[in-house]
């Protein structure tokens, strides 16, 4: 940019922001992409987390082709990448594909490609439902049942209140807000920015108070980042068959409160859904809920 700027005063003496954006433009046009790109993540509000993926599937792009202009972004060049990442799971690739998706419409939007070129129109992204994994009661129960350590009760934390992990490691001392005589945890989702008040003493019996009776929130919070924390919980838990991660806690705590019948609606509010149909993705069906159901049924008939 400085360049530009200086070889244009250099030529006729005078610079305007019309005409520096001419040329920056003029040279993008037939240049780098990848650049462009990445320019447009690092300036944005997005979280960390999500700067980080995105300048992940950066890095695929350069492995895939190390220089990339605007007219080679075509409808052959995204089938081309998606062969390209062809070794990567199904979602992983859908990702890079949505985050390569993203920066195409922010190139559209600044006027580098025409909406005419649009390559993505007639490009299907292909997904395939994860597998959510959850904690029966039973498991849930013998991790209870394990020497207690900041870890362990850190996650056991996230089981009672469906935290993310985001918000989680974010709770400060004045979110714990005492209401009618009880203390509630009260926030404001990072994701979603959605407000939460969350009655710790009506959650799994109160649990989630007697973890925070035993440390100071900023003590049991302080536990590193998302990587490290599921390495810490991988090492203290016993092989159960299911691959545990700090998001089974969320789902973990969805699947239990519907198994107790509380209402889907309910849980949509308490795990800061917008939509309920975001909620049902959590709703596993236990063998256990079903003869449950079934019983009450045949009860009642």
């Amino acid at each position: 940019m400085e360049a530009l700027e200086l070889a244009e005063w250099k030529r006729c003496g005078v610079m305007s922001i019309q005409v520096l954006r001419k040329l920056v433009r003029s040279k993008v046009q037939v240049g780098d992409f990848i650049s462009f790109a990445k320019d447009v993540i690092l300036a944005s509000n997005r979280s960390k987390g999500t700067k980080g993926n995105m300048l992940t599937t950066l890095k695929r792009l350069a492995k895939f082709r190390p220089s990339i202009s605007f007219s080679d972004l075509t409808y052959t060049f995204i089938r081309e990448f998606e062969q390209h990442l062809s070794g990567e799971h199904t979602n992983t690739t859908a990702k890079h594909l949505k985050n390569l998706r993203t920066m195409v419409n922010a190139a559209i939007n600044e006027g580098y490609i025409s909406a005419n070129d649009y390559p993505f129109r007639k490009f299907r992204i292909k997904t395939v439902e994860p597998k959510h994994e959850f904690l029966s009661p039973d498991e849930l129960a013998m991790i209870e049942s394990l020497p207690r350590c900041k870890i362990l009760d850190a996650f056991l934390f996230c089981c009672y209140t469906g935290l993310r992990f985001s918000d989680f490691i974010h709770m400060r001392k004045d979110n714990i807000q005492v209401i009618d005589g009880e203390r509630w945890l009260c926030f404001r989702t990072r994701k979603t920015n959605t407000e939460l008040k969350l009655p710790l003493h009506l959650l799994f019996d109160g649990k989630a108070l007697r973890i925070l009776d035993r440390y100071s929130i900023t003590r049991l919070v302080d536990i590193g980042c998302n990587a490290d924390a599921n390495r810490a919980l991988r090492r203290i838990l016993p092989p159960i068959g299911k691959k545990i991660t700090w998001h089974t806690a969320r789902h973990t705590c969805a699947t239990f409160l519907i198994y107790k019948g509380v209402p889907v609606t309910t849980v949509q509010k308490l795990l800061g859904h917008a939509n309920v149909k975001t909620t049902m993705i959590y709703a596993e069906i236990l063998s256990s809920t079903i003869v449950r159901d079934l019983s009450f049924l045949c009860s009642t008939t």
